[in-house]
């Protein structure tokens, strides 16, 4: 029997950190165990906010680098650019024509948009481009595209799959037939929260961020940087309430968490040495990660290829979608 269908988008915001290791990278990879898993870089996507082309190519395959170095294997996965696939934007051009613009209004990022101009006093849709407010009809065609049965997301995104149901269903209403599968949220209800150096959650709008591929000396000069309290050496230590130990839980087995914790208690443990041992176990993990990043990153040719390959399987894929709701649509 086959296996059902996962797809996961990859935004290319370049400089990868702890937060999205946990968060999103390892959870991703874990659909590769149960699904017939396809990982796209939402290139285009990325348009609305990225105007340099530099920037832009080069953040592309900083962040393709980083997934295949934590482990992404594209001989058994699908794994392609957004914008190598040209039926993402026939299908989203069809996919329009079933869309209420109303729908589009009540879309998250747009919203947003006109409260911060409406804050600022600003004409509403000062700074709106039609590529914003269209992102949730091109987002349902990435996704509806390749037969997905499931999309993983967190609470905050599943307003997008939601959309993408709609818009399929209208379809499918049409045409009174099965057109398009209509896809459903995979809500990561348990993913980890990773606390920044200041202990609020890792996130680069907070400037809190460990990235996963610095130097090694790097890497312990952020982690030294981490804020602790006032607390002496010989005082126990409270381990739920440190951002040290909550990091060092990610990395460590749990034999080492166990010992940790126990020092923390007893007292007569200063924050350098915790963070000596957070450090430790970071750089543990991490090495082989960085260097297999290094290694990839460097090889454009190679990087291309991989990526390259990935669309070579992706467009079949997507042809036959596209190629069934023309034939519905009687444009055939």
């Amino acid at each position: 029997m086959d296996r059902k269908i996962s797809l996961t988008g990859i935004k290319p915001t370049g400089n990868l950190h702890i937060g999205n290791y946990f968060g999103a990278i390892k959870p991703a990879l874990e659909l590769a165990g149960e699904y017939d898993a396809r990982y796209f870089i939402a290139d285009y996507h990325a348009l609305n906010t990225m105007k340099d082309p530099a920037e832009l190519s080069a953040t592309i395959r900083e962040v393709a680098a980083g997934w295949l170095a934590c482990g992404l294997d594209p001989e058994n996965v699908v794994f392609y650019r957004q914008s190598a696939v040209s039926e993402v934007f026939e299908l989203a051009t069809m996919l329009m024509a079933f869309t209420g613009k109303g729908l589009m209004n009540r879309a998250h990022a747009y919203k947003a948009a006109l409260q911060e101009n409406a804050e600022k006093g600003d004409d509403p849709d000062a700074g709106v481009n039609m590529g914003l407010f269209t992102y949730p009809v091109l987002m349902a065609a990435d996704i509806i595209l390749f037969d997905s049965d499931v999309v993983p997301v967190g609470k905050d995104q599943v307003q997008h799959i939601e959309m993408a149901q709609d818009i399929a269903q209208s379809v499918n209403y049409n045409y009174k037939q099965e057109v398009l599968k209509v896809p459903q949220a995979a809500v990561q209800e348990h993913v980890a929260v990773v606390p920044g150096l200041d202990g609020r959650k890792m996130s680069k709008s907070y400037g809190n961020t460990i990235p996963l591929f610095i130097p090694e000396k790097n890497l312990r000069k952020l982690i030294m940087r981490i804020v602790t309290n006032s607390q002496g050496v010989e005082e126990p230590k409270d381990p739920a309430a440190s951002q040290i130990f909550l990091l060092y839980k990610l990395f460590a087995s749990a034999e080492e968490q166990t010992a940790l914790e126990e020092r923390y208690r007893e007292g007569g443990m200063g924050w350098g040495e915790a963070k000596e041992e957070l450090f430790r176990v970071v750089n543990r993990e991490l090495s082989p990660v960085r260097e297999r990043f290094n290694a990839i990153v460097s090889d454009t040719q190679g990087l291309d290829r991989i990526l390259a390959a990935g669309a070579e399987k992706a467009r079949p894929i997507a042809a036959a979608t596209v190629k069934r709701f023309r034939k519905a649509a009687g444009i055939d």
